[in-house]
């Protein structure tokens, strides 16, 4: 784990403290995962063969089960151009070429742990991706700072938009189902055979519905989105955040996980899961320079 996740388990007891390490093995994996699939992609391969890639490494590692299925999204489809129904959203023969930008997302289930992650790269040099990954630093130092003031997840998406159009960029997450930022994940119980609907894994689709159905009977949603039924505190627990930058066809974005506590003390009531990941290295190196 980075640093400040680890002094923090050392700190916690019980369930807590086991399912940060769970949690972050597994997104651990999965971006281990990214890395090694961008670093084969050449150019012709398609989005379906990335995404194929994606599945058969982490199958070879043991990942049986899914929150969904690995998507791969290549040249302006990073910028989700012209996406108006779920179905454009799955991989399909778009080619990579060279200097096109990529986006690798993956979320799967390891010893009853999900992570959803994001991961965004080009073939060779592409200087607007470039600049859309060092401006997502602000988006994440913005997040938590605002979860850590409990302020309602409507406004956090909010302030989130109106950060980008100050940067330049158009709101590309607006474009998932129910517009969401982020949603909540959770254990999943482990089957020896796992099926998927859509995409998605079966168990933890059961798991976002019963969320959903209880948290419609407490106020809050297992959605992080811009409409009415996000305009509540964060609710404790694991939330996979996915701001999405758009400039001109050109799409970036990270998705990783945020920890909500009921702690009343700012720095343990929210916190990213883990410092050490491929993001946030690049921005400790780009502050180095």
């Amino acid at each position: 784990m980075g640093g400040d996740t680890r002094q923090r388990t050392t700190r916690l007891t019980g369930r807590l403290a086991a399912d940060l390490r769970g949690f972050t093995e597994v997104q651990r994996l999965a971006y281990e995962c990214a890395e090694a699939v961008a670093a084969q992609l050449r150019p012709g391969v398609t989005e379906r063969e990335a995404a194929r890639m994606q599945r058969e490494w982490l199958r070879e590692r043991g990942v049986r089960d899914w929150f969904h299925l690995p998507f791969a999204w290549f040249g302006d489809r990073t910028a989700f151009a012209d996406f108006k129904v779920p179905l454009q959203f799955f991989p399909t023969n778009r080619k990579l070429e060279p200097g096109m930008p990529f986006i690798l997302d993956m979320a799967p289930v390891h010893r009853g742990y999900a992570a959803d992650i994001g991961y965004s790269g080009s073939l060779g040099l592409n200087p607007v991706q470039d600049r859309l990954m060092s401006d997502l630093r602000a988006h994440r130092e913005l997040i938590l700072e605002q979860v850590r003031e409990r302020r309602s997840l409507r406004e956090i998406y909010g302030n989130v938009d109106r950060l980008m159009v100050r940067q330049g960029y158009a709101n590309r997450h607006r474009a998932y189902p129910f517009g969401v930022i982020a949603h909540k994940i959770d254990r999943v119980r482990e089957r020896r055979w796992s099926p998927t609907a859509f995409g998605f894994g079966v168990q933890s689709l059961k798991g976002l519905a019963a969320d959903a159905l209880h948290g419609h009977r407490e106020g809050w949603s297992p959605l992080w989105s811009p409409y009415r039924f996000s305009d509540h505190a964060p609710q404790p627990g694991m939330w996979a955040v996915e701001p999405h930058l758009g400039f001109r066809g050109t799409g970036a974005k990270f998705e990783e996980i945020l920890v909500v506590t009921d702690s009343r003390d700012p720095e343990e009531s929210a916190f990213w899961l883990d410092d050490d990941l491929p993001h946030v290295r690049r921005w400790a190196e780009e502050g180095a320079a």
